[in-house]
């Protein structure tokens, strides 16, 4: 006792300690951001932008899908350039070639000599990095020829992002619908967004060497390098995951050096738990999961062919009905969907059957945050059609169609909505395992443990709320990453090791008091680098260099735990195959077996790969990133709600015979696809981006050059038979659920065993 005692104090030290200093790191971003000039003007005072002009651009940006639809500091989409980038290199490229035709007498600055070349490039650094903007009138002042290469630059995007049919094959290469923005106002407005975007990322922070977004984009041509304090963090990161990995295997090996054997039970001590009104209720969350993750699926099909065909599928003009911005805003926001449906339905599951306490109205709250669930999916999802279609308006868009920021798309109506939805779900969970907390018993550590991260996921999501309409872009950064890394990683992967430790205690597989040790180590562990390992998502927004020091030293703590859950759900796995009983449990501790694998390859290995600050400055936004996420998301935290659902299930359907040929195929082919999916395309196609940004430039591996290669078609169309054959295991998994409640083949159970002695 006096062991879990301690374990919680440093816990609660610990979580105090990192978010003090998150919430320092926030001012910190705040205070340093890049400022918003409330006027760009040339030598001659006359008005390229306002502030207005810069606001209502990014308004735009949002409309039309924000981040779905290519970039802005690396955050978004593959297939469209990042706009700051591309406008960057494109505005640089327009003065020297100014400077070549009033100087030399050629067409362009490639028509020059190479050491003319050299010498240009100097001295388009030397205009383009200064701080010429003045804090007391708000005024930022550029020469005559950086106005005429702003004005040059200008005409090409709105151009692009109208429906001249001079820029046909750009807005496909880009996976861009035909007049994408209407209004010529509003493209004239988010041309002084995308400038904005692109000064920031050249301009150097007053009194540094380095530019607001510490050098990023690489960018020889404008000076753009990594910075020194890329090269420091990087190496210290590495010295931070060594050390961590060598104490988590010394922790391990003490500890489980030490552990008691047991007599493991005759019958599986679950089947006599009680499926109250309200737990039955949750089989419709998980009929709802299945249905997401097809659609999800569906539209991933669509977004990957759109690389492809950038308007059309198959002859057939998409882009018209469905443009790819809506359609990779649809499959993101479904993969958290979800994934987060089914770690709600297994708390509203496992709470009455962790206390044997059906509350009052428990069902009616079960079914009302269901149809609730229902609400939010369809009306966010219509208004984000209504948003990119650009049939809603800029007045309304920000409160019912596309915010624009990737996993937090949602308009924040339906945000509050979904808030409001997680605190009923809160008080649901929370008020069935109250009687648990209360009376005490050894596993009270773990179900109050199941509590707080109840009450962390419900409470959470309010960092997306955080935000308004014209919140400065550093600031939404900082806060969206509270909510995509902290919300998703951190507390439910808390939630998720606290229900997996109690289940196997509940079966007889862990000892109560070791479980308790282990759950709240692992759950130090996960917070000692969850926390600050947030900022490594915000190296290059605008932050100052601070985020790039603590950063990279805690997101190299993230790696360690990672194979934690794997060792306890192998371990016991082992345990388990000594009793016949445990076969009924066989397929959700192999999809927790998966979860560990894809902890180690998909969050481990990739996700290690781009952390670090100097690796990150070249991949950011390279197909690295969905080697990573895809890995990840699914291959983690999918895998994981796919595995808590299927328990559920054993629980709800107890005497229903389960289809092993079914589980087996949906097993094989989800961990075998998604292996597929990363390896044949998504892992070369980031590594030949990579080369073509250390050798050309961040814009170049970005670029409709590089993109449409036949080479890069042809990795994007190997991705077929991968994506088959997970939707082959998906669809098995679908087939499966279907049959527990249509025509199922039952078996019966065995009697209870009297009780000992």
């Amino acid at each position: 006792m006096n062991s879990t005692r301690k374990l919680w104090a440093g816990l609660a030290a610990l979580l105090i300690a990192s978010f003090a200093v998150l919430l320092w790191v926030g001012s910190e971003v705040h205070r340093q951001a890049p400022p918003l000039p409330e006027q760009v003007v040339d030598a001659d005072g006359q008005v390229l932008y306002t502030r207005q002009d810069i606001e209502t651009g990014r308004q735009v940006w949002q409309s039309i899908g924000g981040q779905q639809l290519g970039s802005i500091w690396g955050h978004g989409g593959y297939v469209a350039p990042d706009w700051g980038a591309d406008w960057l290199h494109r505005e640089a490229e327009a003065i020297l070639d100014i400077w070549a035709r009033r100087e030399a007498g050629v067409a362009g600055y490639k028509e020059l000599d190479a050491p003319t070349q050299a010498a240009y490039a100097k001295r388009v650094q030397a205009l383009m990095r200064p701080n010429t903007y003045d804090a007391a009138t708000g005024t930022v002042t550029v020469d005559a020829d950086r106005a005429a290469a702003i004005r040059t630059v200008a005409a090409h995007y709105e151009q692009l992002f109208g429906k001249d049919p001079a820029m046909v094959k750009l807005r496909e290469a880009y996976a861009m619908r035909n007049d994408t923005v209407p209004d010529a106002g509003h493209r004239r407005q988010l041309t002084g967004f995308y400038w904005w975007a692109a000064w920031s990322s050249v301009t150097l922070r007053p009194g540094a060497e380095i530019t607001y977004t510490a050098n990023w984009p690489a960018d020889e041509l404008v000076g753009n390098t990594p910075p020194p304090s890329a090269f420091l963090w990087t190496v210290f990161s590495v010295l931070f995951l060594i050390a961590g990995v060598a104490l988590l295997g010394w922790h391990y090996a003490v500890n489980h050096g030490d552990e008691l054997a047991h007599v493991l039970p005759k019958r599986d001590p679950l089947a006599d738990i009680k499926v109250t009104p309200s737990m039955r209720a949750t089989a419709k969350y998980f009929w709802v999961v299945i249905a997401l993750f097809l659609v999800q699926i569906l539209l991933g099909a669509i977004t990957a062919h759109y690389q492809v065909e950038g308007q059309e599928a198959y002859g057939f003009a998409l882009a018209d009905v469905l443009p790819y911005s809506l359609t990779r805003t649809w499959h993101t926001q479904l993969a958290v969907l979800w994934i987060a449906t089914a770690w709600l339905g297994m708390g509203l599951y496992i709470g009455p059957a962790i206390s044997g306490h059906e509350p009052k109205f428990q069902r009616l709250g079960v079914n009302f945050l269901w149809v609730c669930l229902l609400i939010i999916v369809v009306g966010a999802f219509a208004g984000q059609w209504f948003a990119v279609m650009q049939k809603l308006g800029l007045k309304h868009n920000f409160w019912f169609g596309h915010q624009g920021w990737e996993y937090v798309d949602l308009g924040r109506f339906w945000q509050w909505f979904l808030f409001i939805g997680l605190t009923l779900w809160l008080v649901l969970v929370g008020r069935a395992l109250w009687p648990a907390m209360r009376n005490g018993g050894d596993s009270r550590s773990i179900v109050s443990l199941l509590f707080l991260s109840t009450v962390a996921i419900g409470l959470f999501y309010a960092a997306g709320l955080m935000w308004g309409e014209h919140t400065h872009l550093s600031m939404v950064e900082y806060w969206r990453w509270w909510v995509v890394h902290l919300w998703v990683e951190g507390f439910f992967e808390v939630f998720a090791v606290a229900v997996i430790a109690f289940l196997f205690t509940r079966l007889g597989l862990l000892q109560v008091k070791s479980a308790t040790m282990a759950v709240l180590f692992a759950t130090i562990v996960f917070m000692a680098g969850g926390v600050l390992g947030t900022l490594h998502h915000l190296y290059f927004t605008g932050t100052p260099t601070a985020v790039i020091a603590i950063g990279a030293s805690f997101s190299a703590l993230e790696v360690v735990p990672l194979a934690y859950v794997g060792f306890e759900a192998y371990h016991s796995y082992r345990m388990g195959k000594a009793t016949p009983w445990m076969q009924r449990y066989r397929w959700p501790i192999l999809f927790f077996i998966a979860v560990a694998f894809w902890n180690l390859v998909g969050a481990g290995l990739f996700g290690f790969l781009i952390n670090p600050p100097l690796p990150l400055y070249y991949m950011q936004g390279l197909n690295l990133t969905p080697t990573h996420g895809h890995t990840a998301l699914f291959g983690v935290y999918g895998m994981l709600g796919i595995g808590l659902m299927l328990f559920c299930l054993r629980g709800l359907k107890p005497d229903v015979v389960w289809n092993e040929k079914l589980l087996r195929t949906a097993f094989w082919s989800l961990n075998i696809g998604l292996a597929g999916m990363a390896l044949f395309t998504l892992l070369p196609l980031g590594i030949m981006q990579l080369n073509a940004a250390l050798k050309h430039g961040y814009w170049y591996a970005r670029s409709a050059e590089f993109m449409q290669q036949p080479v890069v078609d042809m990795l994007v169309w190997m991705r077929v038979p991968s994506d088959t054959l997970f939707s082959v295991g998906a669809f098995a998994l679908a087939w499966f659920v279907f049959r527990l409640w249509v025509a199922p083949r039952r078996e019966a159970l065995p009697a209870a065993v009297p009780a000992e002695g």
